[in-house]
């Protein structure tokens, strides 16, 4: 129910019950590319390693205990994203992950890959107007599962050295094991976690050099006492976001992106639909608005109540065109008209509607002036 009333108390703050200071209207999080709720069972875990006291390096009981909680996360890990028996390696967040993977590696990639991917590696594969990539050497080449600004998924090529499985992990079923990647980026925040914590998945038998040394930690890949709380969190996050995938919660989604993609892509609007007759993510619509750059669709509306984005997370605050678009083929300008709305497991068949009449009734206005 929108509004407090009755004299019952107020909503508690969060994520989807901020209210818009005098307008008692629901905020409505539609960024989940960007980040995702912390997940309650994320929580608890975390909540729980907090009180381990040990260091888990240390061989006393203390540290026995914590060495479990981090193992226990790793095999949680690990089966969720069907890598039973490769090497799982924690560490900061994906850009960690990434370094660790390709740093002094020399390989190529495209302009769609993640900043923390394309800044190790020569950015020469094409890329067509679908956002598909060519990769004519696996073996020598990075390719994300998934992007993170168009929701658009690629065919993986057997034998391929390092892919960004980040915005996939937790939305889409994957089985590691079966990629054919000797390497996978993933980040824990994307699925529910905690911010802060990620890993690096190897297939076993390969291993990395460290980019972090000291003590050895991590299988001697990945020095730093590890961080406990967020790994724990990191586990639990991932083994609830399996148990969704099972129960088919992201079906739902698709449905609400798919009328989002209908409503706003409609012939009125002359907006265009980016990657729609490919394969996508279940939850994520990129739109160019012609005439409205993205980041004052992104301000707009914030101030109507909705969390968007205008790309990647990681550089929407740098307030450029998106060179995820532009590599496609699309103008300057065009990339700078977008806007990323990216749903999740919380929002609602109202929600989308709301945003709709929002957008649509924000963006005739501004049409208007244009003729």
């Amino acid at each position: 129910m929108i509004g407090n009333t009755g004299g019952q108390p107020p909503d508690p703050p969060g994520i989807f019950e901020a209210r818009r200071k005098g307008r008692g209207l629901r905020r409505i999080y539609l960024d989940w590319n960007a980040t995702t709720p912390l997940r309650p069972e994320a929580r608890a875990a975390m909540a729980a390693a907090m009180d381990v006291a040990g260091n888990p390096s240390s061989v006393h009981a203390e540290g026995r205990a914590a060495r479990a909680l981090i193992e226990k996360a790793r095999a949680q890990v690990a089966a969720a994203l069907g890598a039973e028996g490769a090497d799982v390696v924690f560490t900061s967040g994906a850009t960690e992950a990434a370094a660790l993977a390709l740093a002094g590696r020399g390989l190529h990639c495209a302009g769609v890959e993640h900043d923390a991917v394309a800044a190790w590696c020569d950015v020469d594969l094409d890329v067509d107007r679908q956002g598909r990539v060519a990769v004519p050497d696996p073996g020598r080449s990075a390719l994300q599962l998934a992007n993170s600004e168009t929701g658009i998924l690629q065919d993986l090529p057997q034998g391929l050295a390092v892919s960004d499985l980040t915005q996939a992990f937790g939305k889409l079923p994957i089985a590691f094991n079966w990629l054919g990647c000797d390497m996978g980026l993933v980040s824990a925040h994307k699925l529910g976690g905690p911010k802060g914590v990620g890993a690096l998945v190897l297939r076993r038998g390969l291993d990395v050099q460290p980019v972090l040394r000291g003590g050895g930690q991590e299988m001697g890949r990945r020095a730093g006492t590890e961080n406990l709380i967020g790994i724990a969190g990191f586990g639990a996050a991932a083994a609830a976001a399996a148990r969704d995938l099972a129960d088919g919660v992201w079906e739902e989604v698709t449905q609400f992106r798919n009328v989002l993609d209908s409503a706003l892509s409609s012939p009125e609007f002359e907006t265009i639909s980016v990657g729609n007759s490919v394969a996508r993510l279940p939850n994520t619509l990129c739109l160019i608005a012609p005439g409205w750059k993205g980041e004052t669709q992104v301000m707009a509306m914030d101030l109507a109540g909705f969390a968007i984005s205008a790309g990647s997370a990681c550089s929407s605050g740098k307030v450029r065109a998106s060179r995820v678009l532009k590599s496609m083929g699309f103008t300057a300008t065009q990339a700078a008209q977008a806007i990323r709305i990216s749903l999740g497991p919380g929002v609602t068949r109202a929600d989308v509607e709301r945003f709709v009449e929002a957008w649509s009734r924000e963006y005739r206005r501004i049409r208007a002036r244009m003729v």
